[in-house]
């Protein structure tokens, strides 16, 4: 295994030839951004301070639809949502399936504004509305519009603008129509192209370069025959020539560390280079284990005139074009990969990169209550952490849940929050949990429950641990039994440390200490990454986060939540080569006895 410094991705080559790049090449880290980051596209806003701002997929997370704004492509900020209230498209509550919601929006700019083409798919209702959003603020929420809507063809809308300002629509399938970006109104819809193989041609995005209409999509579907390809005509209608080197990019078939390259979009930056934004897993060959699910990756191309781009290959740390380091981003948001430090304090907001499974209810969230300071008050929900648990097909039953999160965005990680909670009745619990969707979880709760004596009669209620893994339909081979353990006398009427830990790329454990001495820590479970990967969820990637339920009781104590943390600790760019995301071994180890 593999460490390198931190400091290697930063570092400047100055190279005569460099893979065909020129002058000046930089090394850089893939993912460009860490975890679920799925179906990305990416515009290059010159108007914007020399700004590229990149979009990816959300399905049932809300708020829906993070727009990124980077100079230098290395350093990335969530600027704002598309999506950010129930409000702008109320249908969005309608979603039962894991995989409903939001899919493969195109992010594209246009005389002053921005606009995300995107659809809403309800796989249980069979139904497909396609959604435009604009704003001429893109680092503000509460700009974005309620959304255009319209009836499309087929999925993965693109957006294309033609010399004479008309508005076109290319969809999977590769249908084109005109379409009307105010009012939702489309044309008749053609079939362009039939692919280089035929097989589930989607996300496609037109281009116009050198008198060429070049129509770039993806085949193979997503999964290990994911692949890049890409056609041209002299006229947007077509014919359209399919090229002799297709795909332009893929990883199928090799043993790389990084595979599912598809869905890519194309953007060059501030000085005419070219690149390649593209979904992938970071599974290896066998495919089996990828819980941070499709991140975006950045790859640079070259594209010379009136020929056909030529795309470097998608690798963990490659070179590509040379741009300034930049932090200069307008905006509250946090940088991808920033570590959390969370402490609710008084008149602070729920921070920006935290999460939910649909929309939440406001109510079940309070940050500093009297009482309380500097904790996030949790008010527990009737619906269960592993809702579908033991029906699959049920699917939702349209409860809300008392559940939040953020992003797993690091290959190895610890995360932690402290739990101050007084139940009173059977079940009400509060935990920690890995989250790929209703029912694939990993979780560790502190829940109310009957105590076993040791003569085997039932005493009074008592606060207990309880791990449990819900895996239905995943990669997973075995999911561990649960079971639970009483909480130390000498804990209880304290803050209780719960703690996740990515210790390896293939495996989360998870632990409790009392909050007053970290570092005496009880193991409490062991689970693999393959339940958090495939099965219900292969779109999407796992999240870390904190929720209460009284388990379909009757339930009301409220929970208290304290110095939220998330530390990345590395990230593995290779098969088994890992990278530190924030120093020495040392920090490594500090981490994991919770001494920070």
């Amino acid at each position: 295994m593999i460490r390198l410094p931190q400091a290697l991705l930063g570092l400047l080559l100055i190279v005569s030839t460099a893979c065909g790049l020129g002058p000046q090449t930089q090394m850089r880290q893939n993912p460009a951004l860490p975890g679920w980051h799925s179906d990305p596209s990416c515009v290059f806003v010159p108007e914007r301070d020399n700004t590229t701002f990149c979009a990816s997929s959300t399905f049932l997370l809300t708020p829906g639809i993070p727009i990124y704004a980077s100079k230098d492509l290395s350093n990335w900020r969530l600027a704002s949502h598309a999506l950010s209230r129930e409000s702008q498209y109320p249908d969005f509550k309608l979603s039962l399936a894991q995989t409903d919601g939001i899919w493969a929006p195109t992010l594209r700019y246009n005389r002053g504004t921005f606009y995300v083409n995107v659809v809403y798919k309800n796989n249980v209702l069979d139904k497909v509305t396609g959604l435009i959003f604009n704003t001429t603020d893109p680092f503000s929420d509460d700009s974005w519009n309620a959304p255009v809507q319209y009836k499309p063809v087929s999925i993965d809308p693109d957006l294309f603008w033609d010399d004479d300002g008309q508005a076109y629509m290319a969809t999977a399938g590769t249908n084109l129509q005109t379409l009307d970006v105010t009012s939702g109104s489309l044309g008749e819809a053609t079939r362009i192209w039939n692919g280089s193989t035929g097989n589930f041609l989607e996300g496609p995005h037109l281009y116009k370069k050198d008198g060429f209409y070049y129509l770039l999509t993806a085949e193979g579907g997503s999964g290990l025959n994911h692949s890049v390809t890409m056609a041209r005509s002299e006229n947007i209608w077509g014919p359209y020539q399919s090229y002799e080197n297709n795909p332009v990019l893929t990883n199928r078939g090799s043993s790389e560390y990084f595979q599912n390259i598809g869905h890519a979009d194309l953007f060059h930056d501030a000085n005419g280079n070219w690149w390649s934004c593209a979904l992938t897993w970071r599974s290896g060959p066998d495919g089996q284990i990828y819980p941070m699910g499709r991140e975006m990756a950045l790859t640079p191309v070259i594209w010379k005139e009136n020929e056909w781009p030529s795309f470097a290959p998608v690798r963990g740390v490659q070179k590509g074009w040379y741009l300034p380091p930049s932090h200069n981003i307008t905006g509250d948001g946090p940088f991808a990969g920033d570590p959390d430090v969370v402490d609710f304090e008084s008149n602070s907001t729920i921070p920006r990169n935290f999460a939910f499974w649909r929309w939440p209810n406001k109510n079940s969230y309070a940050i500093s209550p009297p009482g309380h300071p500097a904790t996030l008050q949790l008010t527990p929900s009737s619906a269960t952490i592993t809702a579908g648990y033991k029906n699959y097909s049920a699917g939702y039953d349209g409860r809300e849940f008392t559940l939040i999160m953020r992003r797993q965005s690091d290959t190895l990680f610890q995360y932690s929050v402290d739990v101050s909670f007084e139940p009173t009745a059977q079940n009400e619990e509060v935990g920690v949990t890995v989250f790929l969707n209703q029912v694939q979880n990993i979780n560790l709760g502190l829940v109310m429950l009957p105590r076993n004596d040791t003569n085997g009669t039932h005493s009074p209620l008592a606060l207990h641990f309880r791990f449990l893994a819900s895996g239905i339909q995943s990669n997973a081979k075995k999911v561990p039994a649960p079971f639970v353990v009483p909480v130390p006398t000498s804990w209880l009427h304290h803050p209780i440390r719960l703690m996740i830990r990515a210790e390896s790329e293939t495996h989360y454990s998870f632990f409790a200490a009392a909050s007053s001495r970290p570092w005496d820590y009880l193991r409490l479970g062991k689970a693999p990454a393959t339940i958090v990967s495939g099965g219900a969820g292969p779109f999407t990637g796992s999240l870390v986060g904190v929720y209460a339920t009284n388990n379909n009781g009757k339930g009301s104590t409220k929970s208290y939540i304290s110095r939220w943390r998330y530390s990345g600790l590395a990230q593995e760019v290779g098969n088994r080569d890992l990278i530190s995301s924030h120093g020495s071994e040392l920090d490594f180890r500090r981490n994991l006895i919770g001494v920070h």
